[in-house]
């Protein structure tokens, strides 16, 4: 055949460390019908500081393969919720080959078409919180890349009608597909007048949705005769795909006849004829092409270069097996993203006859819906029962209803499809079922009513069931409980939704609490948080004492606004908040930035109100650019450093004596207080990480308020302090200034003055 390649690329994105769904990366793909191989290739390098990462550690990166929806990853082996399904998926792990690049191939032969996603992500780190923009960090960038080869013009067949084919020396194999509508209960594919050089040493593979695999369901046309394979319960509204391959080593030409048959399960006593209605009739996609559009009653599609075609006379087929009942509608109410609830018309009570089952449809729309929580719940009303001991059995299947022929059975699977099977009676009358990121397309729900007695399940005579039916799609389990956030997530125009969780609740629903914190340790955690503020109480006092009314009010608002802040802050349920979250963050962050400035602007011993106002301007517009950031929340107390230094050089210089002059300041007060300062910055950017947090930010809390302290200056001076006194050289004396009007220990103005020799 005819092959065409499709090339696909998604932009680099940096990969974060594992903590829940919403740490992930999502690459979103479209893999077109007719794809015979698909091969990914991913790419990984790491940065830092703009340059390769070399020096960089090698951390695993986890890979996670899914059609239909994204993939349900359990990486911490969790506990899911109660009554949730978890589809599978397939994961690849990547290694390094060289220092700052790996790249890994994932090839799929044959995929199904549609929407294939991708989620990557890093092993889970040890929680450290770093300093945005201390140092520069290491980044990890993954960037998936998807190349397709299809076949183009795959030979259609039309159910009821004989395609010729022959098979030249050089070919292995040809491929066919057929549309199967809705409403079909079998397929059959059989191969006729089947000639060559040693009988019919032919393969017959039969697929849905994609080209057949090597597993996929087979025959040895040379062991069975006649040559068919029949396909109970097909895909509805899906392409079939039909691959007839030769055996190795076969020589000459092979010369055969293929035809399908499909069985209307709504008749079950007659096939489709042959004959095709309009292909809006039919559903048929628009990839059938012009040959599919016959009307009623049209001639047969023309003959095709490979072969000919002509109707033949099909067999009655009428097993009870293959009825099919009435598929009842649901009404689609669509209140927000991913909150849409499925309406059965005259429910949502609906009674299950004893002779036969009741199926509902339920349908997802394409993209739209795989990103939430399917939701089913079965509640059974036992006064409908009339004393009987009935079970009301729910098969829930994507594609195709499945409906057992036995009026005995209880099973939810067939040799190739398997749903989810659901039961409710007298002793549990709930039933739940959650499907996580569910596939899009038609659900099917099959309810039916059996009774228990000694030799197992028997229909009911007489007694038909009541059940309650709610179907609803939502974006996450129970709303991630008190314990999660429900985030609404987007990868390029694709949205989804993931729980969030918090004071050590993990699971895809928060639901898991193996290392979860107990209400004592949430209420203590708090408590030293919010208690450990009151550290700025002797900071506040001294500044009355001193006189600095303006610092004893920053720091009246910094202690306020820390202790709700924290309070606010906490991840459990000992929650307490007076405002916005983002308002008593802001205030929380001004107030510390605005300590730290007008502590350093009075040791300056600096008094215009006009750097006070600086301060709270530049200061609040770098909380407004990021919060987080270093220097943005260090340039203004460098800034502020600034100012000082050289307030203290010009004094310096003026009086020809370093200010302060005296040792005893320098060691009982501004060495101490800048050592618990340094100390207390240490702890933050380097020591804190989220298990910690609780006790190293309450220690910071007392650090700094404990170095502010020590480094509010004495009292300032009156306005109407002395001046400068005069040298006056004499007998090699020099009159110097009381050593402790220097310390600011006495008033200046009863400061004596005495005669120190010098030599």
């Amino acid at each position: 055949g005819l092959f065409v390649t499709d090339y696909f690329t998604r932009t680099p994105r940096k990969l974060s460390p594992f903590r829940s769904f919403a740490s992930i990366e999502l690459f979103h793909f479209h893999i077109p019908e007719d794809t015979v191989i698909a091969i990914w290739n991913l790419i990984t390098f790491k940065e830092q500081g703009g340059t390769f990462g070399d020096q960089c550690p090698d951390r695993s990166i986890t890979v996670y393969f899914r059609s239909g929806a994204p993939s349900v990853i359990n990486p911490l082996h969790t506990h899911f919720p109660r009554d949730t399904a978890v589809p599978g998926s397939f994961a690849l792990t990547l290694t390094w080959t060289l220092p700052n690049r790996t790249t890994g191939v994932f090839n799929v032969t044959s995929p199904l078409p549609g929407d294939w996603f991708l989620a990557a992500h890093l092993p889970k780190d040890e929680g450290k919180i770093s300093v945005k923009g201390l140092y520069e960090e290491c980044q990890y960038l993954f960037q998936p890349q998807l190349i397709v080869q299809r076949l183009v013009n795959i030979a259609v067949l039309y159910p009821g009608y004989v395609t010729e084919q022959s098979m030249a020396p050089h070919n292995r194999s040809c491929l066919y597909k057929v549309f199967v509508p809705s409403y079909t209960s079998r397929v059959l594919v059989e191969v006729l007048r089947c000639r060559g050089a040693e009988g019919c040493p032919l393969w017959l593979r039969v697929r849905a949705k994609a080209p057949p695999l090597h597993n996929s369901t087979a025959l040895d046309c040379r062991e069975h005769t006649p040559c068919q394979l029949v396909l109970d319960l097909p895909f509805w509204q899906h392409w079939y795909y039909v691959l007839v391959e030769k055996h190795p080593g076969v020589p000459g030409t092979i010369s055969f006849q293929v035809i399908v048959q499909l069985t209307d399960c709504s008749r079950p006593s007659l096939a489709r004829p042959p004959f095709l209605p309009s292909s809006a009739s039919m559903n048929m996609p628009h990839s059938f092409g012009s040959a599919g559009g016959l009307a009623l009653g049209d001639s047969p599609p023309p003959a095709s270069p490979n072969g000919t075609k002509h109707p033949v006379p099909i067999p009655t087929v009428s097993p009870t097996s293959e009825r099919c009942w009435p598929v009842r509608p649901t009404l689609r109410n669509e209140l927000d993203t991913f909150s849409v609830h499925f309406y059965i018309f005259f429910g949502p009570n609906v009674s299950v006859p004893p002779d036969r089952p009741a199926v509902f449809v339920i349908n997802l729309l394409p993209v739209l819906d795989s990103g939430g929580v399917l939701n089913l719940e079965l509640r059974l009303n036992v006064s409908s029962l009339c004393g009987e001991n009935v079970t009301v059995f729910g098969c829930l299947n994507h594609e195709v209803p499945l409906t057992s022929g036995d009026n005995a059975s209880a099973t939810c699977e067939t040799e190739f499809l398997a749903g989810f099977l659901l039961s409710v009676n007298a002793t549990a009358s709930l039933s739940r079922l959650r499907i996580p990121y569910p596939q899009t397309g038609s659900w099917y729900l099959s309810l039916r009513s059996l009774c228990a007695t000694e030799h197992g399940f028997e229909p009911c005579t007489n007694v038909t069931a009541e059940v309650y039916l709610r179907a609803y799609l939502s974006p996450c389990i129970n709303d991630c409980g008190i314990y999660g956030q429900c985030k609404l997530l987007r990868t390029n125009n694709y949205l989804y939704a993931a729980c969030e969780c918090k004071a050590g609740w993990n699971g895809w629903g928060c639901t898991d609490n193996a290392e979860a914190f107990s209400y004592g340790f949430q209420l203590l955690s708090t408590l030293l948080l919010c208690l450990s503020n009151v550290m700025f109480v002797p900071p506040v006092a001294i500044a009355v004492r001193s006189h600095y009314l303006m610092e004893a009010a920053v720091y009246i608002f910094t202690m306020f606004f820390s202790t709700f802040y924290h309070a606010c802050d906490q991840p459990g349920i000992v929650v307490f908040c007076i405002m916005e979250y983002d308002v008593l963050q802001f205030c929380d962050f001004l107030g510390s930035l605005m300590s730290v400035w007008v502590t350093v602007i009075a040791m300056a011993r600096l008094q215009p109100v006009v750097l006070y106002l600086l301060g709270a301007m530049l200061l609040s517009m770098a909380l407004q650019m990021d919060r987080h950031g270093l220097w943005n929340l260090l340039g203004p107390s460098l800034f502020a450093l600034g100012i000082m230094a050289i307030a203290w050089t010009a004094r310096t210089i003026r009086r020809r004596h370093c200010y302060p002059p005296t040792w005893k300041r320098w060691a009982f007060y501004l060495c101490p207080g800048a050592l618990i300062a340094a100390a207390a910055v240490l702890l933050y950017a380097f020591v804190e990480t989220e298990e910690n947090y609780f006790y190293i930010h309450s220690i910071w809390h007392l650090l700094i308020a404990g170095s502010v302290g020590f480094l509010l200056p004495p009292r300032a001076k009156p306005s109407g302090r002395l001046g400068p006194i005069t040298r006056r050289k004499g007998c090699g004396y020099q009159l110097c200034v009381n050593e402790q009007e220097e310390l600011g220990l006495v008033d200046p103005a009863v400061a004596s003055i005495n005669s120190i020799c010098t030599s």
